[in-house]
């Protein structure tokens, strides 16, 4: 395979991965007031990957970790004993997290110009 096309895959297989990160962070930005949401992560299986392979198994998963409880019995979200469970999502790490994805964004946009210029210019060449 061409190795200049297979970088500009992985680039582009990248700049999915950060584009999707940075719309779940967005998402659980949008709900952080929500009572009982979940932050969402963005999970993918561990691997190797070879030339021309995207992340074809990133899955959305659920924070296991639990929202802050407070009683409030006339909510209408109350369980039995009165009590609403807050959102489990951090402002702070959900725009960590944002940052942290556009910046890789950004380092895979790089990456595939870089790529597109050398795929341009050896095409300049071969017309020569």
């Amino acid at each position: 395979m061409n190795p200049l096309k297979a970088t500009m895959q992985q680039a582009v297989s990248g700049m999915e991965v950060q584009s999707r990160r940075i719309g779940l962070a967005a998402e659980n930005v949008s709900n952080a007031d929500t009572p009982g949401y979940r932050r969402k992560l963005l999970a993918m299986e561990p691997g190797v990957m070879g030339p021309g392979e995207s992340f074809k198994d990133m899955k959305v998963m659920l924070d296991k970790t639990e929202g802050e409880r407070s009683y409030e019995p006339a909510h209408p979200l109350a369980d039995a004993d009165g009590y609403i469970t807050a959102s489990n999502v951090s402002l702070v790490t959900e725009m960590a997290d944002m940052r942290e994805a556009n910046r890789s964004y950004e380092a895979n946009l790089n990456s595939f110009q870089q790529a597109r210029t050398m795929y341009q210019s050896l095409l300049d060449l071969l017309r020569r």
